[in-house]
């Protein structure tokens, strides 16, 4: 069965909406797991959370987007992902709910402060952990029934070697991107941003050295079967993302160059995202070994030619406007954090 022009721009589309939120959601959830490290008291604590508290919940519909154009595209993936991994999706889901409430109520609410503080890491660590393990699950392959179902043991089953190292891998890219969000938004010079310029050098060594064991357990151990014709591209990936690292580590060791770092840094998890789909085309769960049900791919998932275009259309309506709104905010709230800024969160 070849793939149509619609099924394979929509391949892609999801995998961009998917990089949207691992660049732009990424530096809160990473923001938020360094919080009571880099943070050491209520003002500096005032300032991570107002970093990101404008700009959190328009980073997360990139997530929800997501979701919902593999559901409209691709139910048949949107299915058996969802319900097979729905510990998992419940879990991350009930990390970005109490990380909400918590960056909302710990400005107000002094006497449950160390409550929320906890509540606000612990909901940022496991969405950064969770998406990554989950990312290696489809990518590893799964074991599904011959109707496309998830046949495996809830969430233990989806905890692996390669999956444990893929969670890894994307938990160090959300750090470096936090740290280096920190860097650029804390007041200059003070202890936090110190401490956020400091750290990103040793997290960007790990995210490389990660990315590394993850790439050579994947050729040497899993030994997905990928499109020959997609190889040049994954290698010219995989180098742009080792440029965009080596970038942001020389952007880092440099003063004055906090935003160069950070979108350096930005750059190379969108590029991480990209070098994952096109490993994975057109797969958008692998059957593993044990498997009854076969791959489910983009050819087998998708929904009907009409849905994809009306969704096209759509597409090249609303996007635009989700990407001004982006550009507003980010104009609106640019520039270091300053005291009077902290009276809200």
């Amino acid at each position: 069965m070849e793939i149509t022009f619609f099924q394979g721009l929509w391949f892609l589309l999801i995998f961009v909406l998917i990089a949207g939120y691992f660049v732009l959601d990424g530096f809160d959830l990473g923001a938020g797991v360094l919080y009571p490290f880099v943070a050491k008291g209520d003002e500096e604590k005032a300032v991570v959370r107002t970093s990101i508290g404008p700009v959190w919940d328009g980073n997360e519909v990139w997530l929800l987007t997501a979701g919902g154009a593999l559901f409209a595209a691709f139910p048949a993936a949107y299915a058996t992902t969802f319900s097979g991994f729905y510990l998992a999706v419940m879990l991350v889901l009930f990390g970005l709910i109490v990380r909400a409430v918590s960056l909302e109520y710990r400005g107000i609410d002094h006497k449950w402060a160390k409550v929320w503080d906890g509540c606000f890491f612990v909901g940022s660590l496991l969405p950064a952990l969770l998406l990554g393990v989950a990312v290696g699950n489809i990518y590893a392959g799964i074991p599904m029934s011959a109707n496309g179902d998830y046949t495996g043991i809830p969430l233990l089953g989806l905890i692996t070697p390669f999956t444990l190292l893929c969670g890894l891998l994307g938990l160090s890219m959300f750090l470096a991107q936090g740290a280096s969000w920190l860097a650029l938004k804390a007041p200059k010079p003070s202890d936090l941003q110190a401490r956020a310029a400091k750290l990103r050098f040793p997290l960007q060594i790990v995210s490389l050295v990660l990315f590394v064991a993850v790439t050579a357990y994947a050729l040497l151990g899993i030994q997905p079967a990928m499109d020959p014709l997609l190889g040049a591209v994954r290698w010219l990936l995989a180098a742009l993302f080792v440029v965009a690292i080596v970038a942001s580590v020389f952007f880092a060791k440099s003063k004055d160059c906090d935003l160069g770092a950070f979108i350096a840094q930005s750059g190379a998890a969108a590029l991480l995202v990209l070098l994952l789909a096109a490993s994975m085309f057109p797969n958008f769960v692998v059957a593993s070994a044990d498997s009854v049900g076969p791959a489910i791919t983009a050819m087998s998932a998708a929904s009907s030619e009409l849905t994809l275009m009306w969704m096209t259309i759509i597409t090249c309506v609303g996007l635009p406007l989700v990407l001004v709104y982006h550009v507003i905010i980010y104009r609106t709230f640019r520039g270091r954090v300053k005291e009077e800024d902290l009276a809200h969160y």
